[in-house]
C-alpha cells in the first residue's frame, strides 16, 4: 500500500483531470493512470477512480446547472437509460474482453473528434429545436448505447456524451453541461456498485476528490466565460489524449 507521500503529486494531477473533464471530458485519462501509478491494484484502481469521479461530476454540474446550461427536461430523460445502459455494461464486461474493443473505440473517438473540428461551425451556435421527435430519436437510444460502454470500458464517455448534444443542435458550452450531469448520474450509479466491493481506497480518493472537485468548478467556469470557440479546441485535444490511450494500452 502507498504512503502518503504519494498525494503531492495525486493533488494537482487530480485538479488539473477535474478542469479538463469539466470542459471537454475525459478527465480519466489522467486519474486513471496515475492512482495505478501510485501502487493501487486494478481493482482499487477503477473503484477509487468513481470515487473522485463524482466529486468532479458533480461539482461541474453544479456549476453549469445554476448558470442554464443544462438542459432539464432532457437529461431527466435519459438518465434513466444511462444508468440501465451502465449496468448492461457492467454485466457484459465478464463475458466480452474489453480489449478486442480498445482499437475500435480509439479509432471511432478520432473520427468523431475529426468530424467536430473538421465542420468550422459545428458546436460554436445552439441551435437547439427542443423536445422533437428527432431528438428524442437520437438522444434516448444514444443514452443507453453510450452509458452502456461507461460501464463496459469508460474512456471517453464525455466525449462521446458531447458530440451527441453538439448533434442534436446545442453547442459546445451547453453540450458539456448536459453531458457533464449524464456523467455524473453514471458515476453515481458506478460508484455505488463499487461501493459494494469494498475496493475503494478512502484516504486517496477523499482528498483527491476534493481536488478534482475544485479543478471542475474552474473548468466549469473558464468554458462557460470564454465559450464554445476555447471548448472546442479542449474537445480536440481531449479526443487525442483519449484515443492514444485506448489505441496503446
Amino acid at each position: 500500500m502507498p504512503g502518503p507521500e504519494v498525494l503531492l503529486y495525486g493533488l494537482p494531477l487530480a485538479f488539473l483531470a477535474g478542469f479538463i473533464d469539466a470542459v471537454a471530458g475525459g478527465g480519466g485519462t489522467i486519474t486513471l493512470p496515475t492512482l495505478f501509478f501510485m501502487g493501487l491494484s486494478p481493482a482499487q484502481t477503477v473503484a477509487t477512480n468513481k470515487l473522485l469521479a463524482i466529486f468532479g461530476s458533480g461539482s461541474a454540474t453544479v456549476q453549469y446547472w445554476r448558470k442554464g446550461h443544462v438542459d432539464r427536461a432532457l437529461v431527466l430523460r435519459m438518465i434513466p437509460l444511462a444508468l440501465v445502459g451502465s449496468a448492461l455494461g457492467a454485466f457484459l464486461v465478464r463475458f466480452v474482453d474489453p480489449d478486442a474493443f480498445r482499437t475500435l473505440v480509439g479509432v471511432v473517438i478520432l473520427g468523431v473528434g475529426a468530424l467536430v473540428l473538421a465542420n468550422k461551425r459545428f458546436g460554436l451556435e445552439d441551435r437547439y429545436p427542443g423536445l422533437t421527435a428527432r431528438t428524442l430519436a437520437l438522444t434516448l437510444p444514444g443514452a443507453l448505447i453510450i452509458g452502456m460502454y461507461d460501464g463496459f470500458l469508460g474512456p471517453g464517455t464525455g466525449t462521446f456524451l458531447m458530440f451527441l448534444f453538439a448533434l442534436v443542435g446545442f453547442n459546445l458550452v451547453r453540450a458539456s453541461g448536459n453531458a457533464r450531469t449524464i456523467n455524473f448520474a453514471t458515476n453515481l450509479g458506478a460508484f455505488l456498485f463499487f461501493l459494494i466491493g469494498g475496493q475503494m481506497v478512502w484516504w486517496i480518493g477523499l482528498p483527491m476528490g476534493v481536488a478534482n472537485a475544485l479543478g471542475a468548478t474552474l473548468g466549469a467556469r473558464m468554458a462557460m466565460l470564454r465559450g464554445s470557440g476555447f471548448v472546442k479546441v479542449m474537445y480536440g485535444v481531449i479526443v487525442v489524449l483519449v484515443a492514444a490511450r485506448l489505441l496503446t494500452q
